[in-house]
């Protein structure tokens, strides 16, 4: 009985010494209980860069659709077939989920922190920086779609967003932009090292507000002529320079290019380039093709596979050597895309402080020299009579010289792109034998994700209704010719 009495005692000093600490006993002191807001940001940052560079065919097809590369045994992605995976689901997912809910958390835990007088300037930035990623974010979602969940997405609280009228979207992100400008000071500190793209550069974020603000300006040009207009010659003097870039440069094969992971590290053989990149650039003899791609296998020539046809990966040209490096960078907005931009504001009769020629110029010298040419090099193309850009005798229009130009130096830049030629209707695209849109003919948007039509149906039959129905030949509201 006194046995019995005494293990008693001891169970119940062992249970009172355990509730007692029971808390501290629970917690786990290894590791943060809140994430730092610059994981948070830098986070965002490269799931962004990795959608925008990504070539795996379930996330990201726009290098299929700008007709940079085509498929070697499945088609069905370079035919428009975004149903059979659930691709439009999956941009859907990384854009709010991976991207714009990380950035919205950085937001928040920067306003929940209080910073001392003297850092509030920093505070400032980092905020005004995470704003700038989020109007990225939406206008490549709008690109994509049309209509999109804004003034009420990511909100946990309502699982059923609303689908706001694009125009109106870009309105308010231009909006935004002003606002970022104004509150950036290039003097101050903001996500250092944090920073993947700009190294926390405040000054360098101003640019990029200011570029971004030049390319929805161009993008609704013909939807909204006005806004377009002011937002351009707002934003061209303090826009990137043709030589100025924004881009995540990778680190190594453990931390690489979504190229390098899709292509070398998979030993995959899924694409080569496209007989449209290729056709258009062996007649031009652009010095590019050896820093684009490689000669057709146990030849001298370049070869591009026909755009949507099962194309053999051993009797045609594949990606550059260098495009496969792990480090090799992914560009999320530079000087050589807006050089293009103020080109056409130029021919549109807008005031940005130079001709289109001279935009022109600067950003074929740009990339050129962005690929290891050199300038001189450049001239020597520019003075082509197929180049030129005042060659009277071309009979080509401003819409096809920029179009075809842009489209060849914003190689691997897909959606920009995609974008571009849905806006300029150059280069002339080849369509594939078995396209699976709606009309036959080359998609004009993504349609909605299929489970917006059962998850979300009341908004997503509002959403379609407003943009003319959900079809991949519906076309946005700028795309008007």
């Amino acid at each position: 009985m006194k046995k019995i009495f005494f293990v008693i005692i001891v169970l119940l000093g062992i249970t009172t010494s355990c509730t007692k600490n029971f808390e501290d006993f629970n917690t786990d002191k290894k590791h943060n209980v809140t994430v730092p807001a610059e994981n948070v940001f830098a986070n965002a940052q490269k799931a962004l860069a990795d959608q925008i560079g990504s070539i795996n065919v379930n996330l990201n097809v726009f290098i299929l659709w700008a007709q940079y590369w085509t498929e070697t045994t499945y088609t069905d992605e370079a035919n428009f077939d975004i149903i059979n995976r659930p691709i439009p689901a999956n941009d859907f997912r990384t854009y709010y989920r991976d991207v714009l809910t990380d950035l919205n958390d950085a937001a928040r835990i920067i306003n929940g922190t209080e910073f001392p007088d003297a850092e509030k300037p920093v505070q400032k930035n980092q905020l005004a920086i995470i704003d700038i990623m989020q109007v990225y974010t939406y206008t490549e979602l709008l690109e994509i779609f049309g209509n999109v969940p804004y003034s009420e997405a990511n909100d946990i609280n309502n699982i059923y967003p609303k689908y706001d009228d694009a125009l109106t979207v870009y309105k308010d992100l231009l909006a935004r932009l002003d606002t970022d400008i104004a509150s950036l000071d290039p003097s101050a500190e903001s996500f250092g090292s944090a920073d993947l793209y700009m190294g926390g550069d405040a000054g360098m974020w101003k640019k990029f507000a200011n570029s971004l603000k030049i390319r929805i300006g161009i993008t609704i040009a013909d939807g909204d002529p006005t806004t377009s207009k002011s937002a351009v010659e707002s934003a061209y003097a303090g826009a990137f320079a043709p030589d100025e870039t924004c881009q995540l440069v990778y680190l190594d094969a453990t931390n690489a290019n979504p190229i390098y992971v899709d292509l070398i590290q998979s030993g995959r053989h899924d694409f080569v380039l496209a007989n449209t990149l290729v056709d258009k650039m062996n007649a031009l003899e652009d010095p590019r093709r050896p820093f684009y791609m490689t000669y057709k296998p146990d030849a001298t020539e370049y070869v591009g596979g026909e755009y949507g046809q099962s194309s053999a990966y051993t009797q045609y040209s594949h990606v550059a050597d260098a495009i496969g490096e792990p480090t090799f960078p992914v560009t999320i907005l530079n000087g050589v895309e807006v050089s293009f931009y103020l080109a056409e504001a130029a021919e549109r009769g807008y005031s940005v402080g130079g001709t289109a020629k001279g935009y022109y110029d600067a950003g074929i010298t740009a990339s050129f020299v962005t690929w290891g040419l050199t300038a001189a090099d450049a001239a020597d193309y520019l003075a082509k009579p197929e180049v030129n850009y005042n060659n009277a005798g071309s009979g080509a229009t401003w819409k096809e010289k920029i179009g075809v130009q842009s489209w060849i130096a914003n190689y691997l830049r897909g959606l920009v792109a995609y974008t571009n030629w849905r806006r300029l209707d150059f280069p002339v695209l080849n369509l594939p034998p078995n396209p699976a849109s709606d009309d036959g003919k080359i998609p004009v948007r993504f349609t909605y994700p299929v489970n917006e039509q059962t998850l979300n149906k009341e908004n997503y039959n509002a959403a379609a209704s407003a943009i003319g129905g959900d079809k991949l030949s519906t076309k946005l509201f700028w795309d008007i010719h």
